[in-house]
Order: C-alpha cells, then structure tokens, then sequence
C-alpha cells in the first residue's frame, strides 16, 4: 500500500538533481576563471618570456646572468632586507595596536579601525609625496630637530625612507590579521590563569601570544610579499640610490626595452619570496604544533 501523499519510506532523487560536488564546482567556476586568467596566464607568460632572448629563442642565459652577476645578488639580498624590517617594523606596531583595539568598545574600536584603514583610501603616490615633505630638509621632523639643536640627518633616498614608508602603507595588513586571531582568544582563559597566581606578563607569554601567532604568521606573509613586490613608494622614497628588485624589473622592461631579463628578474623574485614564506609557515606551525593554515 503506498504511502498517503505520494511520500515513500526511501529518500527521493529526481533525474534533474545534480551531486554536491557538480554544484559546488559551478558556484567556483567563475572565481577559479578569473584567478586563472589575472594570476595563472601572467604568470605562465612571465616564466615563458624569461626562458627567452630578444630575438625569441630558447636559453638560460638570463638566469645565468642575473646569478652570476654580484650586483643584482646583493639587489635580491637588500630587497629581502627590506621586506623583513617592513615586517618587523608592522609587527612591533602593529600588535599592541591591536591589543588595544581588542579590548576597546565598539564605537571605539570602529573609530580606531577607520584611523588604521585611512592611509589606504589614499592614492600610493600621495602618500609617498606626503612622505617627502615629512621627511624633507625643510619638513617638520627636520624643524623639531633643528629646534632641540641636533642636526638633521639625511632621511629621503635611503632605506630608512623606504621602511617609514613601507610602515605606513602596510601596517593594516598586520593589524586585521592580528584582530582576527585575538578576538577568537577565549576570553575567560587570561582571567583564569590570574586567578590562578600567573602574572599578567606570564599570561602574555603563555596564553595570547601563542594563540595569536595565526594572525601573526598571515599578517607576516602578506606584509612581507607585499613589501618585496612594492614599486611605488620604494621609487619615489628611495630613488635610485635603493637598489630593489621591483625597481630594475621596471629599468629594464621600459628603459633598456629587455623584457626576458626582467621576466627573468621578476620570476626570480616569485620564487625566492615564495620559497622564504613557505618556510617561515613550516617553522612557525612546528614550533607551535599546530596547522595554521590547511
């Protein structure tokens, strides 16, 4: 006898209906098309044009070149440099920003948030503008130190620039990451633990320090890529006595008009970046025992 309704004992399957997994694979089709053509293509394109002369045919020269050349080694070197201060820089900022923020009302924490968000409403050639006249001989950190009688030093078109500057731009990078990872801080753990006698430095140490470094380790990763592959500020802050990748990447595409060395140069970049934020990852969820990230 059949069920009233129409409804059976078994669960029901049409011939229209399509498995999880088909559906899935169609809602991330569109994402997965537009990664494949703004990442995947360039990125193909550059490995394909390094391996090339100007004249189009195959050769390694252009990594043998670029290896065997002391100058653009000590370039990659001072790149790296100045990517790990920026980070250094971020993060030493960054973090008791965001502690503050953490334990802030939210009518605070919005104002703070749109404080920390500003430099990144404004164009990178303002803010690097901005930068010059700060920082200028006739600027006003000059001025101050002029006033208590020290004599300034020379603080545009060195590294020192570049990492105010790189500071500025990609301190709220760290500090949405670090958020993210403290606001999941169950709360009532640092009040336990003082409750049972640990000092307030010791629940540091202990408790919110090792259950942030999530936010730590992708704050880090981004700062740090971001920073290696940054042109703008770099350029205009450091000028040309700042020798970093980015920089002859664009020398020699738009100047000496050789894009198979600068492919070469910009894909050396990629690798060595991704290479050294691979490594950091496996160190830092060794260290912890823990798997931040999939």
């Amino acid at each position: 006898m059949s069920a009233p309704d129409g409804q059976g004992d078994g669960p029901v399957s049409g011939r229209g209906s399509s498995p999880p997994w088909r559906t899935g694979l169609l809602l991330a089709l569109p994402a997965v098309v537009i990664f494949a053509l703004l990442f995947v293509a360039p990125l193909f394109t550059l490995v394909a044009n390094s391996f090339r002369t100007q004249t189009g045919a195959f050769t390694f020269g252009n990594y043998v070149r670029f290896l065997g050349d002391p100058f653009y080694r000590d370039v990659l070197w001072n790149t790296l440099k100045v990517a790990a201060l920026t980070t250094a820089g971020c993060l030493v900022i960054g973090y008791p920003f965001a502690l503050y923020m953490r334990g802030r009302s939210p009518r605070v924490r919005n104002w703070l948030a749109l404080l920390l968000l500003s430099p990144l409403l404004i164009s990178m050639v303002i803010r690097a503008y901005g930068w010059l006249v700060v920082l200028g001989p006739n600027g006003p950190v000059a001025a101050v130190l002029t006033w208590f009688g020290i004599a300034p030093p020379q603080l545009l078109y060195n590294d020192t620039a570049v990492l105010i500057g790189m500071v500025h731009v990609m301190l709220a990078y760290m500090v949405l990451p670090l958020m993210g990872s403290l606001d999941r801080i169950d709360p009532t753990l640092v009040p336990a633990a003082k409750g049972l006698g640990a000092p307030g430095w010791t629940c540091f140490w202990r408790i919110t320090l090792p259950l942030s470094a999530p936010g730590m380790l992708a704050g880090a990763m981004i700062v740090f890529s971001l920073t290696a592959s940054s042109f703008v500020t770099p350029a205009i802050l450091g000028g040309p006595k700042v020798k970093l990748m980015p920089y002859f990447v664009y020398t020699q595409a738009t100047t000496t008009l050789d894009w198979p060395y600068a492919a070469a140069i910009g894909f050396v970049l990629v690798v060595v970046t991704t290479g050294l934020l691979l490594g950091y990852s496996r160190l830092l969820r060794r260290g912890h025992g823990e798997v931040v990230f999939g």
